[in-house]
């Protein structure tokens, strides 16, 4: 379909994806250091360890959400306008 579509274009370029993903692995690591440097018990840092991969996959499932909702409404609203246009 996306071939089919004209509206289809590329969001993000090559280095904004590589940007973000380095980024990402960045903020991971300093998190773990500082969490591995950190006085708390092991049962304490797994609980750490255990929210901050859910928070990061809740974040990148709100992100997907909301641009498939998006898209969703723009298609919608196309088909509803070709219906109207046909009568």
């Amino acid at each position: 379909m996306r071939l089919d579509n004209p509206k289809h274009r590329m969001r993000n370029t090559q280095a904004f994806t590589i940007v973000a993903v380095v980024g990402l692995i960045i903020g991971y690591a300093m998190f773990l250091i500082g969490l591995y440097n950190a006085t708390f018990e092991l049962n304490v840092k797994g609980y750490y360890i255990a929210v901050i991969l859910l928070i990061s996959y809740s974040a990148i499932g709100v992100q997907k959400v909301t641009r498939d909702n998006a898209e969703d409404n723009e298609i919608i609203a196309e088909q509803d306008a070709s219906r109207e246009i046909r009568g």
